[in-house]
């Protein structure tokens, strides 16, 4: 049988889901590229995220250590990726394959691009430019300074820009970031 407190507790914690459970799906979306494996990382983020509930809860900014949890699993995942790719190259030759003139859509050209970027700028290009979020929020969510965000940021979106060829990659980049939650259903 339940106590009041813990009534409460798992109140509370079902609204925090509602609420930001789309969002935390979003990101994870953004910084692996992963559509599939997105929402498993929102859901283990959230998971841990009620084991230590109590002090979740008592934090100034939960969202934003919500949006830590999420970037810290996304970095495992994409870590873990990239040794799983060089085990299998070390048994596998690899074939070097180009498409000339490829006929792309903007979105999976910024996708590709995100892709080759070191992980804690992707990070803040993505939690800036696709969610929008303050200089000091996203330290928040990344747990660094605001003056590493503001350096993160000004050299991933210089390295985005070189990568895409585009003088004017900014606002295709927010433009198309925000279409690539919506392409990979997670309008909800």
């Amino acid at each position: 049988m339940g106590t009041v407190v813990d009534d409460a507790a798992s109140v509370e914690f079902h609204a925090f889901f509602e609420r930001h459970y789309a969002e935390l799906s979003r990101l994870a979306h953004l910084l692996t590229g992963e559509s599939d494996a997105a929402d498993d990382l929102a859901a283990d983020a959230l998971l841990a995220l009620w084991h230590r509930w109590d002090r979740v809860r008592a934090a100034d900014h939960p969202v934003a250590y919500a949006r830590g949890v999420v970037a810290n699993l996304a970095r495992t995942r994409i870590r873990s990726a990239v040794r799983e790719r060089r085990r299998v190259a070390l048994f596998w030759s690899q074939r070097e394959e180009k498409t000339e003139n490829p006929d792309v859509a903007g979105v999976v050209d910024v996708q590709e691009a995100l892709r080759r970027l070191p992980f804690r700028k992707r990070a803040c290009v993505v939690l800036r430019h696709a969610f929008d979020l303050s200089e000091k929020d996203t330290a928040l969510a990344l747990g660094i300074s605001v003056g590493t965000v503001k350096s993160q940021t000004s050299k991933g979106m210089a390295e985005l820009q070189r990568l895409l060829g585009t003088p004017g990659a900014p606002p295709r980049m927010h433009a198309a970031m925000a279409r690539t939650s919506d392409a990979g259903g997670r309008n909800r």
